[in-house]
């Protein structure tokens, strides 16, 4: 059933297309991802199918009815209410009948006859009712989606008004998943979100009864939720089936297929004009030439295909080679007034490595960045850099960036003797073009700044990059020409970032913080979660054993054997994670021995040869250490 219709929608502004010729339909249980580029108009489409905006002309018709909630990326409501009690208000119907149901559970005392049997059938009635809307699980309901958005109890009772921005917006969405409507609009729903948030919205939207309708630069997000792909370009809303990945590979075989019929029209129309030309005076052949001619007039003309704007060209170069250590970290502690946010944090940042560092909101990601680059001392602990480390940094606040300057010289300042045309040329790399480069650093847009401020770091030079957020503002074209530019540099990353996608193709190792300290993991963002899931598992069944061995141990003493059969079969178990963990850890020093072989062939300095001869002989040593005790815990596994 269509829920919502849209026919030759146009949006202008002072005469300017900003999009027009725009068709959509959306069915029931749609899951539908919008995407386009930085501009294009996604947002105020939005607008317009939800009414908050008109169209210049086209129209919007929706079902009778027609019950939607739609999440601006500035959505703010505004409420006297504690946090608790707003959600209550979801439920006012429910909770009025849930008043009724209890007024009448009083009155069946009084009542005898006729009028009791009356008043046990409405509630029958309104009890059923009552049960099918879900006015027993409501309060649950409300628990589960204020966890979920990281409202714990302590807060529902704090006032709505004292809420920050980013958490008004987090109990806007709350309140609309609440509510349930049959068309839900979100509009950059998983801004002021962290990773453990955004993926238990994902498998809440997954379960979603209703219809949706997403913007999102979160292409992890969009795999997962959406079903259906809509390709906003200037003329043309184009449907995709399936998710976004799915939506790549079906739009690179359309603009592939676009692009072999034009040049195969193109090749047809200059053999007939061609024809044309030379036999149109020719008498025994002009009618051949004329009928030629038509065919020609006749014919529907192909427009040349286009991938759409030019897309930038990131690059990021290191001028030295770095040694092999680029950063140690030992015993850390991070926070601010001596208030400790997270400890030990213990890190060491090898060459080459690219370290995605992640953890919930608040727990001090962007201050163990900023504590690394000095901005902030640790607490405790201490930070150093290895040989010829030379750092480069990404503030997520863009407050490197000097709002009075223009875009020219917001580079030229910090290189003045590189000549004119070697900035514009970066600059045009980084897709600011013609006037773009006199346009004044305060009146970019939040993407527009964050390229200018990686065209900046891209001319430092640097051999480590400590990056904070740096896909924020991006769109999704411009986070994927980043990943392949990172992926690409010839130097050490570590960096912060929510972007579960950008974390995949770009990390190679990943640090989680937590307020326990730091804990690193080997590989990108889904083994993370893989190992993650793997510890947690291996630390419940320990739990579990560890309770099975409290209640043996208080049974009587005739259960002396079965505790004694328990206490083996734990010991087995760990026995057997221990040899699987050195298993791996074995793999892993193998893989790095024959990189550390590769690379001293490839090396004539002597620094770095003595670095990675070191590196050698210490990992040749805890080789040998883990296959002695790998040898004496399978002989101990198997007697």
């Amino acid at each position: 059933m269509i829920i919502l219709q849209g026919n030759k929608i146009e949006r202008s502004f002072s005469g300017d297309v900003l999009f027009d010729n725009i068709n959509i339909q959306v069915d029931e249980r749609d899951r539908i991802a919008l995407v386009g580029r930085n501009g294009a108009g996604k947002s105020t489409l939005l607008k317009i199918l939800v009414g908050e905006e008109a169209p210049t002309s086209g129209e919007i018709n929706t079902k009778r009815d027609l019950n939607l909630s739609y999440l601006a990326q500035d959505s703010r409501f505004e409420s006297s209410n504690t946090i608790y009690a707003e959600m209550l208000n979801v439920f006012s119907d429910l909770r009025a009948d849930e008043k009724r149901l209890r007024d009448m559970e009083m009155k069946m005392a009084e009542l005898t006859g006729i009028e009791l049997d009356k008043l046990m059938t409405d509630y029958d009635r309104l009890s059923e009712d009552f049960r099918q809307r879900g006015g027993f699980t409501y309060e649950s309901d409300i628990r589960a989606i204020l966890n979920g958005f990281k409202f714990d109890e302590s807060m529902w009772e704090m006032p709505i008004s004292d809420l920050s921005g980013g958490q008004n917006t987090r109990l806007a969405l709350a309140k609309m998943l609440l509510e349930k409507p049959e068309l839900l609009v979100l509009d950059e729903p998983t801004n002021h979100l962290d990773i453990e948030t955004i993926a238990w919205l994902e498998n809440y939207l997954v379960n979603y009864q209703g219809t949706l309708i997403i913007v999102s630069h979160d292409r992890y997000f969009l795999d997962k939720v959406a079903t259906v792909t809509l390709d906003l370009t200037k003329h043309s809303l184009d449907r995709y089936v399936g998710n976004y990945s799915k939506f790549m590979d079906l739009k690179a075989e359309k603009l592939a297929t676009e692009a072999k019929n034009f040049e195969k029209q193109q090749k047809e129309i200059a053999k007939l004009e061609d024809f044309v030309n030379r036999n149109i005076v020719r008498a025994s052949t002009t009618k051949r030439a004329q009928a030629r001619r038509k065919q020609l007039e006749k014919m529907e003309r192909l427009d040349k295909p286009t991938e759409g704007q030019k897309s930038a060209n990131m690059t990021f170069h290191a001028d030295k080679v770095s040694g092999n250590v680029v950063l140690t970290v030992r015993d850390a502690a991070i926070g601010y007034d001596d208030e400790i946010l997270s400890e030990p944090i213990s890190l060491d940042v090898k060459k080459m490595d690219a370290i995605a560092i992640v953890g919930p909101n608040g727990i001090g990601k962007t201050t163990f960045i900023k504590s690394v680059v000095g901005k902030l001392p640790f607490i405790k602990g201490t930070s150093t850099y290895g040989a010829n480390v030379e750092v480069g940094y990404y503030d997520q606040t863009q407050s490197a960036l000097t709002p009075s300057n223009t875009v020219l010289d917001e580079l030229w300042n910090d290189f003045a003797t590189t000549p004119e045309v070697e900035i514009r040329n970066r600059l045009g790399a980084f897709l600011f073009s013609g006037d773009d480069v006199k346009k004044s650093v305060s009146m970019l847009s939040g993407g527009e700044k964050a390229r200018l401020l990686l065209a900046k770091l891209s001319m430092e030079n640097n051999n480590f990059l400590i990056l904070d957020e740096p896909t924020n503002h991006l769109d999704i074209d411009s986070k994927e020409v980043l990943e392949n530019a990172l992926i690409d540099f010839d130097g050490t990353l570590l960096f912060v970032s929510h972007d579960r996608y950008f974390i995949n193709r770009v990390a190679t190792k990943v640090m989680e913080i937590s307020e326990d300290g730091a804990t690193i993991y080997l590989g990108d963002y889904d083994y993370y979660l893989e190992k993650k899931a793997e510890l947690e598992e291996l630390a419940r069944l320990e739990a579990e054993e560890n309770q099975v061995s409290e209640e043996v141990q208080v049974a009587s003493a005739g259960a002396s054997d079965y505790q004694a059969q328990k206490a083996n079969q734990k010991e087995m178990r760990k026995l057997s994670r221990r040899i699987e963990q050195i298993e791996n850890e074995l793999e892993t020093i193998e893989e790095r021995l024959e990189e550390i072989s590769a690379a001293m062939l490839e090396t004539n300095e002597v620094v770095e040869l003595s670095d990675l001869q070191k590196e050698l002989d210490d990992l040749s040593v805890s080789q040998e250490a883990l296959m002695e005790e790998w040898s004496a815990l399978s002989e101990q596994l198997e007697g």
